[in-house]
């Protein structure tokens, strides 16, 4: 805490006014992030077929995890408190990001686009296929430029909506 007071020219005493435990800290940031990422995919509205929104939907999500890593890895690969739970949170429609993909799945199933099947089993393994392939990315697993790597999560998730369609 001391560090990070020094670091925006505050007191030790000023950051714990404000949270409690480093812990605080990080779920606070965390809980930014996650209605920085929200406010960017809900801005993110605009015409084309249910593939399209999707891909759209995934270059949020690449952009925001790119220019943000360490962020996107505190929201998704550390465990902290009070974070959301699959599948009891998700059903319950507490993760915002997660509910516009879920808009587009049930547009999708009730358009006949993908086979019926459990929407937010399908929302998860989204995300879990595009979270997978960003940490392994950012954890230096993957040797490509960002470019080739936004075009690999591209052919990733196209692999992945085909397989699901009707």
């Amino acid at each position: 805490m001391r560090r990070v007071a020094a670091a925006v020219g505050i007191t030790p005493m000023a950051v714990y006014r404000h949270y409690p435990d480093h812990k605080g800290l990080l779920n606070a940031l965390a809980d930014e992030g996650f209605q920085e990422l929200s406010d960017r995919l809900t801005a993110v509205r605009f015409p084309g077929d249910i593939e399209e929104r999707l891909t759209k939907i995934l270059d949020v999500n690449l952009d925001f995890a790119l220019e943000n890593s360490r962020l996107f890895e505190l929201m998704f690969l550390k465990p902290r408190e009070g974070s959301r739970q699959f599948p009891r949170d998700f059903r319950a429609g507490k993760s915002p990001t997660a509910n516009l993909v879920r808009e587009l799945i049930d547009e999708g199933m009730k358009a006949g686009y993908f086979r019926k099947d459990d929407i937010w089993e399908i929302v998860f393994e989204m995300g879990a296929l595009l979270q997978g392939l960003i940490m392994l990315y950012l954890g230096g697993r993957m040797a490509m430029s960002a470019a080739r790597f936004r075009s690999f999560c591209h052919r990733s998730f196209r692999r992945y909506i085909h397989g699901i369609r009707k």
